[in-house]
């Protein structure tokens, strides 16, 4: 008999299935995972991927598909966040030996990482004035987001186009990548900033309000939920969609400024979207599965339909996939978002010396300092093993290993 690629654990709840053979799953994340498995309007089972990690609210590495109710802290507050990759025409002979000037050159076209204590002065992270380019896409949203802030005041006073086309910090990044042929790729992760943390948790607040106030008792409070037909799950809906596609155009903008960045930078011009991809990892979509119309959650996960094209980054040194979906149904057409942490950022600060982090890093264009140690590749899961526990969810098409990494 074949070994099922995935295990399964039951707590008076919905079934967990968990493609995590080979990788650390750890005790919190597995609670999380049954405290959202007994929630009455879960369709089937919940799946959980090999990066399945704690997660605030909900697991980062899970997919939650829900009859008749959306869970908004199973989406998180980085609505929208995922991943956008380039093939170029420029291959590893085209670019320097020292990259310092290309991953600088990038530095300066995109707005990256956060002043911190800046007492009124301009975000760096941020535009104080916003260039043309991102002028023309925010007019794609401005409309509907004027609609949003009717009805949500909340959200006027917040970053939103000024962090159009602009990093963020965390494990955001651009990079600079080669593949198996030495082809030289670009790849950048990021979401929907300022404004998309601020829906997210205006709603999760909504949700718990409106738990409070119909007397619903939860496992955990952070798994308040919005039923379909309740004044809050219409609003939410369209919010979470705005900031989804907010998201996308985001990386969009900032992919323009790279290729122009690196061709400035090299003294010529190239084609830059020979093949592209442009995909969430943290959303709510609308699909069928097994017989019903439900709504699906993947917080840290990547839609992979038969045939879809999906990206799944190693750390910082580790290797990146293109990847193309193999439409698994039991993890409702779904893979990893990425490696997934082993350690907390303050567990990795304190764990990680700078000199293993420069070790690990050596080969790579990138900030050699200290406050980026909780990025290092330590701190995540090893990607390998994480792409051996899904290989019944995708198929790999490229293999990437970054040579320049900008981080915020």
């Amino acid at each position: 008999m074949t070994q099922k690629s995935y295990e399964v654990m039951q707590d008076g709840g919905v079934p967990i299935k968990s493609w995590t053979h080979g990788v650390p799953f750890e005790t919190e994340a597995k609670q999380q995972l049954k405290n959202i498995s007994k929630l009455p309007f879960i369709h089937k089972w919940v799946a959980a991927m090999p990066d399945v990690h704690l997660g605030k609210g909900a697991t980062i590495g899970s997919v939650v598909p829900t009859l008749g109710a959306v869970i908004p802290a199973a989406v998180g507050v980085d609505i929208g966040c995922g991943m956008m990759a380039v093939r170029t025409s420029i291959s590893a002979k085209d670019l320097p030996d020292n990259l310092a000037a290309v991953r600088s050159a990038i530095e300066s076209a995109v707005p990256h990482g956060r002043s911190v204590r800046n007492r009124g002065k301009r975000d760096k992270g941020a535009w104080a004035n916003a260039p043309d380019d991102v002028m023309t896409a925010w007019a794609s949203l401005s409309v509907q987001f004027d609609s949003l802030c009717e009805k949500h005041k909340v959200l006027k006073n917040t970053n939103n186009l000024n962090h159009l086309g602009t990093l963020g910090t965390g494990n955001h990044f651009i990079e600079v990548c080669l593949d198996e042929q030495q082809r030289v790729w670009f790849m950048l992760h990021s979401g929907s900033r300022g404004v998309g943390n601020r829906i997210g948790t205006h709603f999760i607040e909504k949700a718990k309000q409106d738990m409070e106030r119909w007397h619903i008792h939860l496992p955990d409070s952070d798994l308040a939920y919005l039923p379909e037909g309740s004044e809050h799950f219409d609003q939410y809906v369209e919010a979470v969609e705005w900031a989804q596609n907010f998201a996308r155009i985001n990386r969009e903008v900032m992919m323009e400024r790279v290729i122009q960045a690196v061709r400035d930078s090299l003294g010529f011009d190239f084609e830059a979207r020979l093949e592209a991809v442009n995909c969430h990892h943290n959303y709510v979509s609308r699909e069928h599965h097994y017989g019903k119309d439900v709504l699906v959650t993947r917080k840290g996960a990547v839609r992979a339909r038969e045939g879809e094209m999906g990206i799944i980054p190693g750390s910082m040194g580790a290797r990146s996939f293109i990847v193309r979906g193999l439409g698994n149904e039991e993890s409702f057409c779904s893979c990893s978002h990425g490696a997934g942490r082993v350690m907390s950022r303050t567990k990795a600060k304190k764990l990680v010396s700078l000199e293993e982090h420069l070790r690990a890093t050596a080969d790579v264009e990138c900030r050699k300092d200290e406050a980026v140690i909780d990025e290092t590749p330590s701190a995540y899961k090893p990607i390998e093993k994480v792409m051996a526990a899904q290989k019944d969810l995708v198929e790999v098409v490229y293999t990437l290993k970054q040579v320049v990494c900008v981080k915020g």
